[in-house]
């Protein structure tokens, strides 16, 4: 099995270029499918989520070509069919598949998707968009069998601003009858992605970005060429590591107001850094304040960013607390963290006070989930002496070539 092995200690100059977003190219590729024609998507990250997706396309007889960073599909000639177990429960992204099928043929049969296990993560809200829209939803053994005679734009209220429900409503209601409007919907950037994509193919969709939607049904999408955003997770991770390591570390091809809600805590504890229109410039400063930290929608702090963050806070004065209010199982980086030299105290399953300043030592760890192995990648990174991490592919599944791009700029770290 492979593993990453990490020296720690060391410090970081240079540059790293981040690559486009795993949250929205993973959304775009299947919605690629509502598409006529061909479709053009550059600046997609190579993660295995992408190959997963491939997989999925390629299953359902869509021609798929990849040059570099760029991926184009055809989906003139895919057949609709019923989507297995063994595709579906790779990433929890392949329900987006479900929703363009759904958009496209009105009729789709798919099983329960699958991704990290950060606790529960149900698809009520999707459900609802689709049933609002006119569609029966049928649940047998994890199987679901949805079917629309005709789907109808209405009128939708999100429970919670759901990110997938969001899209998935977005994916259903393009070809749809008439006019479609979601209230409380989510605000993510990835959502504004996702929408200028599909406008470009001839979809009329307004107010991404805001609470309110409002698709207007088209029946035909021609040909597109689209470029993915870069990943706000992605450059936050980075920029934390700069935080603590760096000594002029540059972070490019970056949007810094998608990343305000970082960027902000973290000059509140002390980081200096150099904001510019598309670059970060940090370094390590030395004297880091306890901060407190609460994950919330967009523009709040990011959930994805709240593991990665736990290392820093091990590095700044006093107790900082991190209460998570999206997932109820993304503490399970602690345990390992603790290991490591770290005094974090998690309370009801959804706060941890975090005491530092602690060193922390190298040790043989595991990532739990995606975000919680890249937390245990940047504890291998401040540590001293060598850890190992297993379990990597959740890492591999959100971060394009992490070990190289750290390399590059001095971490001595390596994929055995």
């Amino acid at each position: 099995m492979a593993k990453i092995k990490i020296e720690g200690g060391n410090k970081l100059s240079g540059e790293i270029e981040i690559s486009g977003s795993k949250n929205s190219a993973v959304a775009l590729i299947p919605a690629a499918l509502l598409c006529d024609e061909t479709v053009e998507i550059s600046n997609v990250p190579n993660i295995s989520d992408i190959d997963s997706l491939e997989e999925i396309l390629l299953y359902l007889n869509a021609n798929v070509e990849r040059k570099g960073d760029t991926i184009i599909i055809d989906s003139s000639k895919i057949t609709n069919k019923e989507i297995p177990e063994e595709l579906s429960q790779k990433l929890r992204a392949s329900y987006y598949f479900m929703s363009s099928l759904l958009g496209r043929y009105k009729h789709v049969e798919m099983y329960f998707p699958g991704g990290c296990a950060i606790g529960e993560r149900p698809i009520d809200q999707t459900l609802k968009g689709y049933r609002a829209l006119g569609a029966t939803v049928i649940e047998e053994n994890n199987k679901y069998i949805i079917d629309a005679e005709t789907l109808e734009g209405a009128k939708l209220y999100l429970d919670v601003p759901s990110v997938g429900a969001t899209i998935n409503t977005i994916l259903v209601a393009v070809k749809a009858k008439g006019k479609t409007i979601i209230e409380n919907a989510a605000k993510e950037p990835e959502i504004v992605n996702v929408a200028t994509f599909l406008n470009n193919m001839g979809a009329k969709i307004k107010g991404a970005g805001t609470n309110v939607i409002t698709i207007t049904g088209v029946d035909y999408l021609h040909k597109s060429f689209h470029e993915v955003i870069p990943d706000r997770i992605e450059a936050g991770t980075y920029l934390i590591i700069g935080s603590l390591l760096g000594e002029n570390l540059k972070i490019k091809n970056i949007i810094p107001s998608h990343i305000e809600s970082l960027t902000s805590k973290l000059i509140e504890a002390g980081v200096k850094m150099t904001i510019e229109e598309d670059n970060i410039t940090v370094s390590k400063g030395e004297n880091y304040s306890s901060i407190d930290i609460k994950t919330l929608p967009y523009p709040g702090f990011p959930t994805d960013l709240q593991q990665p963050i736990i290392p820093f806070l091990t590095q700044c004065k006093g107790v900082s607390t991190v209460e998570e209010t999206i997932y109820e199982n993304r503490f399970q980086n602690i345990y390992d963290t603790n290991r490591m030299g770290a005094n974090i105290i998690i309370k009801n399953n959804h706060l941890a006070k975090v005491r530092g300043l602690t060193p922390l030592y190298g040790k043989e760890v595991t990532a739990t989930d995606l975000r919680g192995g890249a937390s245990m990648l940047i504890c291998g990174l401040i540590a001293e002496g060598t850890t190992t991490i297993d379990n990597i592919r959740y890492i591999l599944r959100g971060y394009d070539n992490i070990c190289e791009k750290l390399s590059r700029v001095g971490a001595k770290i390596e994929l055995i």
